[in-house]
């Protein structure tokens, strides 16, 4: 099947920055859009970022033009750099596959998470 792995993660001060990865293995697939979602204690799970095969990518309000999503087609991975970091975007960022098998059909895939924690 399809495994998604994030990395990247860890303690910042606030104003600084992080790369976050996310990297698909598996066969028999191909990857048409991923997402980064998060999700702070006592809220509940917010789309951060996505983007697409074709390289379209959208964001939430709260990190636009701060945060940049990008893909490696070749490598399927996906990253998410996040600058000038608050500590409200504290949280576990989880990363979200949706996949094409080679057969027909479509189907979604989560990571773990990786926790994200900006200081003050």
């Amino acid at each position: 099947q399809v495994q998604l792995v994030e990395s990247g993660g860890g303690l910042v001060q606030a104003g600084g920055s992080l790369r976050l990865s996310c990297a698909a293995s598996g066969s028999d697939f191909s990857i048409y859009a991923m997402g980064w979602y998060r999700q702070a204690p006592g809220n509940q799970r917010e789309l951060v970022a996505q983007i697409t095969s074709s390289d379209t990518s959208n964001y939430a309000d709260s990190v636009k033009g701060r945060f940049t999503v990008s893909r490696d087609n070749a490598k399927n991975t996906m990253y998410l750099q996040m600058n000038s970091l608050k500590p409200e975007d504290t949280a576990v960022y989880y990363c979200k596959a949706h996949i094409t098998w080679r057969w027909g059909g479509r189907t979604s895939y989560w990571g773990q998470g990786t926790q994200v924690t900006v200081s003050s």
